[in-house]
């Protein structure tokens, strides 16, 4: 509370030699002593008296404001009005600041901090290249069909055509490297969940299972159950740390959602969050698009901005420290992720690869997923819009479709491929274009909604650095047991909280099927079995399998085998306590 006879504004050195705030019994005047960094400075402010005392002072962020000059402070760096506009007349974008004479103190010192970050040379070069990547992509066509070849089959494994004697190697491998703290987990969790009509991270999000679980939770749990298994056939404690790359959007909301359930159970020092770049939309002019007078419309760089991020926040660092080898990426949104999946793991270390991607047949020719595939003998994954018709309908010997590899962006790699990544090859990553409707403010400072795409956004995908794998290898996995991401809300035909949830509960079915189980309905009778089911309709039984009881299927005989199952059944440890009490 500011009084109105006088303002207290307590001591803080944020630098000695930089700033210091002096404690103040005053009338609301507030005395600015620094020590200016350049002769500009010194020639705009000597001591400024402001009229408004700022609303918050603490010791990394403050504001002080008079009618000519605004002051931005954070972490001992200081960003002025007239550094920032140099700054933007640098990179052709002083639009920018064409309303500043029209903000509040709080709306200038978040523009000022927007405008901090933004280096000229960089923002420069982005707009340029923005407006050029445009340009190609308004007048792309199919000239990757003639140079594209399906990955050779000695690169590829396969779930469904390997017996059980080399899936057990391959598991038994993955498991040997995660008991030896080699393993870890790196999440994918930049963007919100807009399309699913949220305003919070998709892992936040519960499908509507009995347990009314998060995708965050199921994956923690994923985590503590690989982790026993390999301690289990070891006889060891190890851990599988896991990396959550997030967004400016969804990192403080992440942070709070795992604090208030306490990390699920993981130690908080092994869930590592971090954040990828923001980087500003561009109008077709090559200007940056400001969303209101005082925000410049930003979005994350895609998920190929880990390669940039783990370099910025010194993950590779963190990871080397921990002597980690090998790296599990994927996306938050795929409910059946397999988290560190040993037979995965195990298969890409015994192939000796630096780079893995796990794939899917494509459902059908024309099914919107990318292709892994070389083009020119370098491994790429094109989207299905790259493809033309005829290419996506070609055929093998055997009447399986040539290109079927689907991406499901579930990625080995080896720290040593990363660190190389990010060194050496990060800039020559190709920038993916999208064409969006972009709200924007016009010249007299109105919003406005476009009825039509009128901006151009970046972004770089983590699939990109295949090409530069010295040993890349495929791995075929069943959809039905793998792949079933939340992208859309209900109502949508494809890849909803409905369809999400059902796809769960079917694998938990089929499961509990294999161990044993018998379903009985409300009235206690018995309902027929169905081992094939459609993807339109729940299974016979609703059946949820915790992740802390089973990680894959594996264990459920002991405790379901000729046992009469209610519907809808949760077995959750407490209910496999009670089961095994009860044999």
């Amino acid at each position: 509370m500011v009084s109105s006879q006088m303002t207290r504004v307590n001591q803080i050195c944020l630098d000695s030699s930089f700033l210091l705030f002096r404690q103040l019994y005053a009338t609301p005047v507030i005395r600015l002593l620094y020590q200016p960094h350049t002769d500009h400075e010194l020639q705009a402010v000597k001591t400024h008296r402001i009229r408004t005392p700022p609303k918050r002072v603490d010791s990394t962020r403050g504001l002080l404001l008079d009618h000519e000059c605004v002051y931005f402070f954070q972490k001992g760096k200081i960003m002025s009005f007239e550094a920032a506009k140099a700054r933007l007349e640098t990179a052709g974008q002083s639009h920018v600041l064409q309303f500043w004479s029209e903000l509040s103190a709080e709306e200038s010192s978040a523009l000022l901090e927007e405008i901090s970050q933004l280096k000229p040379e960089e923002l420069l070069e982005h707009c340029r290249a923005a407006v050029e990547a445009a340009s190609r992509h308004s007048s792309a066509d199919g000239r990757l069909d003639a140079r594209m070849e399906p990955v050779p089959p000695e690169f590829i494994g396969s779930v469904r055509k390997s017996d059980e004697e080399r899936l057990k190697m391959w598991g038994d491998e993955g498991l040997l490297q995660i008991s030896q703290d080699r393993v870890a987990v790196l999440l994918l969790a930049g963007g919100q969940g807009t399309r699913l009509g949220v305003p919070y991270p998709k892992g936040m999000y519960n499908v509507g299972l009995p347990s009314g679980k998060t995708l965050y939770q199921i994956q923690a749990e994923h985590i503590q159950k690989v982790q026993e298994l390999a301690n289990l056939k070891h006889g060891c404690r190890c851990t599988i740390p896991w990396y959550i790359m997030t967004s400016e959007f969804t990192l403080g909301p992440t942070e709070k959602f795992f604090r208030d359930n306490e990390y699920f159970g993981l130690c908080p020092s092994n869930v590592v969050m971090f954040e990828q770049r923001l980087i500003p939309a561009v109008g077709f002019d090559g200007k940056i698009i400001l969303e209101k007078k005082n925000k410049i419309a930003m979005a994350p760089d895609g998920n190929g901005g880990l390669y940039r991020a783990l370099v910025d926040n010194k993950i590779l660092e963190d990871m080397e420290r921990r002597g980690l080898e090998y790296l599990h990426v994927y996306c938050v949104d795929n409910i059946l992720v397999k988290m560190a999946d040993p037979v995965f793991i195990g298969f890409c270390v015994n192939k000796g690869a630096d780079c893995g991607a796990k794939v899917v047949d494509k459902a059908y020719p024309s099914e919107p997923v990318g292709v892994v595939c070389r083009v020119d003998g370098l491994y790429q994954v094109i989207e299905y819009s790259e493809i033309q018709p005829e290419t996506a309908e070609l055929r093998g010997p055997g009447g399986e479709l040539l290109f079927s590899a689907g991406n499901i962006c579930n990625h080995f790699f080896t720290r040593g491929f990363l660190k190389e990544v990010a060194e050496k090859f990060e800039s020559q990553l190709k920038q993916h274009v999208a064409i969006k409707k972009v709200p924007f403010v016009d010249g007299e400072g109105n919003l406005v909604k476009p009825t039509k795409p009128n901006g151009i956004k970046m972004e770089k995908f983590v699939f990109d650095v295949f090409q530069f794998s010295n040993k890349f290898v495929a791995f075929e996995v069943l959809r039905e047991e793998e792949f079933s991401p939340l992208k859309n809300a209900d109502g949508a035909p494809l890849d909803t909280p409905t369809t999400a949830r059902r796809s769960l509960l079917a694998q938990h079915y089929r499961w509990a099927l294999a161990a044993g189980g018998n379903f009985l309905d409300e009235q206690d009778k018995p309902i027929p079995p169905k081992h094939s089911m459609t993807k339109n309709k729940d299974p016979p039984a609703i059946c949820e399998i915790s992740p802390l009881v089973s990680y894959f299927g594996e264990g459920l005989e002991k405790l379901l085998k000729q046992k009469n199952l209610k519907s809808p059944f949760l077995l959750d440890e407490n209910e496999a306590k009670n089961l095994v009490q009860t044999t």
